[in-house]
């Protein structure tokens, strides 16, 4: 390994932990929600010129705030960490699997089965493939961010989750728009290829290029002048990502005070997608005989999401007042709650899953 790569490494695994805004992420999103469902009902005019400023389907005040969300987050992604593929292999192809075989098409069967039959119903008729939509594009896109914080959680091996992160991100650029275009097909959604390919492009290609030669300029200065810009971004990219958050509510708060359990039933199939993938990728990896300092990460990026994208995909696709974007929010309001609760169940089950392992190796 590069001398660069494991002194990033080495600093995400001692400076990554879950700070106080990300612990509370799940009572910002409530207090947005009522914010913004407040400035929807008393400034829908102001609320409703901010949603016309668009470009080619493209929202200018959101787009803004995207970038302002995921750049500083891929700034953290280490392509040089490519090279250490091969020494976790078995782990890196575990998550993989869970990422792009198994979890869209897991989340596109639970749409279905939640939405358009169990819920179908309780639901608003013309809002039942964009919730769908929502669902598909949030399982869509594995998690970059956050996954660090994960990792240090379950004491994970930092070199894999950076890795990780780099080939799933390598990946993302390509495999996004097929598999959400292939899942909206047969889920008979219509696609418009341009606008799913446009947010790529604008949400995946370019924050990449632009976040890694940013990255390459700060790490020439020092090691200590990269982790001051990230520390200068961090409040920057939750502002946004709040800020986004409450616009996104302004649109939807009608819907919601006429159904307030939409939100609810939402997050139904959520869950469950999270506890059967992140499920799955731990009794692979207990199976293949795969160390737990590398199976915890990989359980949990098997099965957290990159929300960010999934938020600026759906409202680029089909509107911010679009079941989509209700959809794709409802993953960020239980993210964190629900994967700390995977990390619990990994940390608590260690001395069980290595008493496996060990078996194993005698």
């Amino acid at each position: 390994m590069s001398t660069q790569v494991a002194e990033v490494a080495d600093s995400g695994a001692t400076q990554a932990s879950l700070g106080f805004f990300e612990r509370w992420l799940t009572v910002w999103v409530f207090l947005c929600i009522g914010v913004g469902i407040a400035l929807g009902q008393l400034l829908p005019g102001p609320v409703k010129f901010i949603g016309s400023l668009e470009i080619a389907r493209v929202n200018i005040p959101v787009g803004i705030l995207i970038w302002l969300m995921i750049v500083p987050m891929l700034l953290k992604i280490d392509f040089g960490a490519l090279g250490q593929v091969k020494q976790h292999w078995k782990g890196i192809a575990v998550t993989l699997l869970i990422n792009w075989a198994v979890k869209p098409f897991s989340m596109a069967l639970l749409a279905y089965i939640f939405i358009r039959v169990v819920f179908a119903p309780y639901l608003p008729h013309d809002q039942l493939d964009s919730y769908v939509a929502g669902l598909i594009l949030l399982a869509a896109a594995p998690c970059t961010a956050m996954v660090f914080v994960w990792s240090q959680l379950t004491k994970g091996d930092p070199y894999f989750t950076l890795s990780q992160v780099a080939v799933n991100d390598l990946i993302m650029i390509f495999a996004f728009a097929p598999i959400v275009g292939l899942l909206l097909g047969l889920s008979s959604i219509t696609v418009p290829w341009d606008t799913l390919l446009m947010s790529v492009g604008l949400y995946i290609v370019i924050p990449v290029l632009i976040a890694q030669a940013w990255r390459s300029v700060l790490l020439k200065q020092g090691q200590s002048a990269f982790d001051k810009t990230l520390a200068f971004l961090h409040p920057v990219s939750l502002s946004a990502l709040l800020t986004t958050l409450v616009l996104l509510f302004a649109f939807q708060g009608e819907a919601i005070l006429k159904q307030p359990l939409v939100i609810a039933m939402l997050a139904v199939p959520i869950l469950i997608q999270v506890f059967f993938n992140s499920s799955l990728a731990y009794l692979l990896n207990k199976k293949l005989g795969v160390a737990h300092c590398v199976a915890g990460p990989s359980a949990l990026i098997g099965a957290s999401n990159f929300f960010e994208l999934a938020v600026a995909t759906a409202i680029s696709l089909f509107g911010f007042n679009s079941g989509a974007a209700l959809a794709t929010v409802v993953g960020v309001l239980i993210e964190v709650p629900v994967m700390l609760v995977v990390v619990k169940i990994v940390n608590n089950s260690k001395v069980w899953y290595e008493r496996g392992i060990q078996k194993k190796s005698i």
